[in-house]
């Protein structure tokens, strides 16, 4: 079992800058690929990004790519997501997400995919 949970969510104006952490406890960290998700109420869940156990791959959602970094510091068990130029339209519940890839491949934008989820964090972008 693996426990995640997010921080950083809160209520900033549109352009500003946030910065999202996921942290785990349970499982070596190194052993996760970590993934961010977002929802709006009556809406599926939408992949924002990924980055592999190492660090050495990441993955953006189309609509964050060129704002939004996601970076991780494996020595402190813990994946940031920075979201820059933020967009009333990025306003969401920021899910984090875990997966415990078998083998070298993996499916970072799959949310089926991810076998642990946070309780998700609320960012509210202001316009």
């Amino acid at each position: 079992q693996v426990h995640v949970v997010e921080s950083g969510g809160g209520l900033v104006s549109a352009g500003e800058s946030q910065t999202l952490a996921c942290t785990t406890t349970g499982r070596f960290f190194g052993d996760l690929a970590v993934g961010w998700f977002r929802q709006v109420p009556e809406k599926e869940r939408d992949f924002v990004a990924a980055i592999s156990r190492k660090g050495a791959s990441t993955y953006y959602g189309d609509s964050v790519e060129g704002r939004f970094t996601i970076s991780r510091d494996n020595a402190k068990n813990t994946v940031y997501l920075q979201m820059h130029s933020l967009k009333p339209e990025d306003t969401a519940l920021y899910y984090c997400a875990v997966q415990i890839p078998p083998g070298v491949a993996w499916s970072p934008r799959n949310a089926e995919k991810y076998d642990f989820w946070g309780q998700g964090t609320q960012v509210t972008v202001s316009s």
